[in-house]
């Protein structure tokens, strides 16, 4: 599989078929091999993580594809892994679904090792980039240049337990801003991973699938 997705585009269905035909207990390996992580695969973090951020720790692949069910993402959304280190679960979410991703990630080093396993999945990823920046920084429009790609064209945010506290709900804010300004009939989800799911009148929990990591929690915009 990971000779497939460096040689040629692999569709997200023979993807998801191939991941779905391995054991429960190996699917994790599996997916590390397929993406290109040896035996340093999660490097230890740095002194840019600031202060209030969970170091970073691979997203169970059980909750991606509850949310890549859940959310019903496809070729049309744009994904944004919040904390998304070495670009593990964003890839894995875009070649499950086919849709674009972007990770956000303030570690330096967790970015370029991101970005050069990306570059190798090129022809299977519909298309894949990563910020560098501290999500505290962020608004709801591409005002900050054009290494601040614009959140409203995302429809799925993913959050596995990046931050606590008073970030996150400074972080819920600007998704709050989004979800105003998202274009007429877009659905809006959110996944969180290993944390409650911040109430806002906003958002809605909707269900999970029967299959779905019971770490996770998924939000629909109302």
């Amino acid at each position: 599989m990971r000779h497939a997705l460096c040689a040629s585009k692999v569709s997200p269905a023979t993807f998801r078929a191939a991941l779905d035909a391995v054991p429960l207990l190996h699917r994790e390996a599996w997916c590390d091999v397929v993406v290109g992580l040896g035996d340093d695969a999660f490097p230890d973090d740095g002194d840019d993580l600031p202060r209030g951020c969970v170091p970073y720790l691979p997203c169970p692949v059980a909750s991606l594809l509850a949310l890549v069910d859940a959310a019903h993402i496809g070729p049309n959304d744009v994904i944004v892994d919040v904390g998304s280190g070495v670009g593990r679960a964003a890839i894995l979410l875009s070649l499950l679904s086919g849709a674009a991703a972007v990770g956000l990630e303030v570690q330096r080093h967790l970015v370029e090792r991101s970005r050069a396993l990306a570059a190798i999945l090129g022809p299977s990823l519909a298309d894949f980039s990563v910020v560098e920046g501290d999500v505290a920084g962020l608004q709801s429009s591409d005002d900050q240049g054009e290494h601040r790609p614009s959140l409203v064209d995302a429809t799925v945010f993913l959050l596995y337990c990046p931050f606590s506290g008073a970030r996150l709900e400074r972080f819920f804010d600007v998704l709050g801003d989004v979800v105003a300004r998202r274009p007429p009939g877009r659905d809006f989800h959110v996944g969180v991973v290993d944390m409650p799911l911040p109430t806002r009148p906003w958002l809605e929990v909707v269900s999970v699938p029967p299959a779905a990591s019971n770490s996770l929690t998924v939000g629909r915009a109302i």
